[in-house]
């Protein structure tokens, strides 16, 4: 027997699949998202939510009361990316260099499946009492001028106010579609940006000698990098350093005095992301010996990601009423990153995987990124009874 609230999100599906190619052909940068949350404030408010938009720039909140009770949250977020879609499709992206390349158009459906199922129970007398928030988020996949990220910008505007639970998920093109990865503790890594500016003295390239290479010194610290995470981390530690960038010189007969170079680290434990810090800085420390200057600037990112656990003990029993015990797959963490961290360091937070894999998976963030549609209804019905469960405490 199909579950009763995959019932209701199944009389959903063409809807949700229609929603998502909309998105889809109309893809949105972050804090640019003004068409998608105006179709998502459409969408919610038409189905009895209170609806705030400019929230945290272009995102959107909304509010359904259903008496005295927690108030609890869900959240998608909005943005896409600076991709070219490949994909040939008819649905494609209309906006030539833009792209749905990472799902956040089947988050959004998703949501509105969700916010239609709990109005729908709403007005039958059958959610439990309480406040359903949705989170429609921008910008997720980067941070603007002032390093914030849309999740970052919507709590400092308020939108975890008196949140007493907050859950999402993560659609995963190379999961098996319809399964879920859901686990207590670290789920997504934190990442922070780095910048490395190593200084030198320009010379002819006839006359190195006279110089001070800035490309040498930079190498020679982009090989010490590769020893941190293998040095100063113990074995059972996670932790990335990657380099990603390199910039510098001006011509090939000038020994160049100025190298830039960007990366990332990422990291679950506090120690770990110092030690990465304190590691990155120790690689170029050998600089000034040679003449050169060298300066690392850290630029905070997200946080991890931190399910709850026992919250999501809640819900991993709750959502598999609708998967069933065989609906969950067991995977690693993931040393990616995702700006829900903000979310759930406001109050208890779950987030998910739902495995939405082609028959040939799909890489997030590729030209060619799709997934199987059948999972919008399945998304919403699980979003939907998050919200039940952390309304019924």
């Amino acid at each position: 027997m199909t579950p009763p609230l995959l019932n209701r999100a199944l009389t959903l599906s063409d809807h949700l699949v229609e929603l998502r190619r909309d998105l889809h052909r109309h893809p949105e940068l972050g804090y640019q998202e003004t068409r998608t949350s105006g179709v998502a404030a459409r969408e919610v408010g038409a189905a009895g939510f209170q609806v705030r938009r400019g929230v945290a720039r272009t995102g959107v909140v909304a509010e359904l009361a259903s008496g005295v009770g927690p108030t609890v949250a869900l959240r998608a977020d909005m943005d896409a990316l600076p991709i070219q879609e490949e994909t040939g499709l008819p649905w494609a992206s209309t906006v030539p260099g833009l792209m749905h390349a990472c799902g956040h158009d089947a988050h959004t459906s998703i949501l509105v499946g969700a916010a239609r199922i709990l109005a729908d129970l709403h007005g039958e007398g059958a959610l439990p009492p309480g406040r359903v928030r949705l989170l429609f988020q921008p910008s997720e996949e980067g941070m603007d001028d002032e390093g914030k990220s849309g999740a970052r910008r919507m709590v400092e505007e308020g939108a975890m106010e008196g949140v007493d639970g907050v859950a999402g998920l993560h659609v995963a093109s190379h999961l098996p579609s319809g399964r879920i990865h859901l686990e207590p503790g670290p789920f997504f890594a934190g990442s922070d940006e780095a910048r490395v500016t190593v200084r030198g003295r320009g010379a002819h390239a006839a006359r190195a000698h006279e110089g001070v290479d800035a490309l040498v010194l930079a190498a020679q610290g982009v090989v010490a990098a590769q020893q941190v995470v293998s040095r100063r981390l113990a074995p059972d530690e996670r932790g990335v350093l990657t380099l990603a960038t390199i910039h510098g010189g001006q011509a090939p007969n000038i020994v160049a005095d100025r190298v830039e170079l960007t990366g990332t680290l990422r990291y679950f434990e506090p120690s770990v992301k110092r030690r990465l810090r304190e590691g990155l800085v120790a690689s170029f420390a050998h600089v000034e010996a040679w003449g050169g200057r060298a300066h690392v600037h850290f630029q905070d990112g997200y946080p991890p990601v931190v399910n709850d656990p026992a919250l999501t003990g809640r819900l991993r029993s709750a959502l598999a009423g609708i998967v069933g015990t065989d609906g969950f797959l067991e995977a690693p963490a993931t040393m990616a990153a995702e700006d829900f961290g903000f979310l759930a360091r406001e109050a208890p937070g779950v987030f998910f995987w739902l495995g939405a894999a082609l028959p040939q998976p799909r890489a997030h963030h590729h030209p060619e990124f799709d997934i199987d549609e059948d999972v919008l209804p399945l998304g919403a019905a699980l979003l939907a009874r998050a919200a039940i469960e952390m309304l019924e405490v």
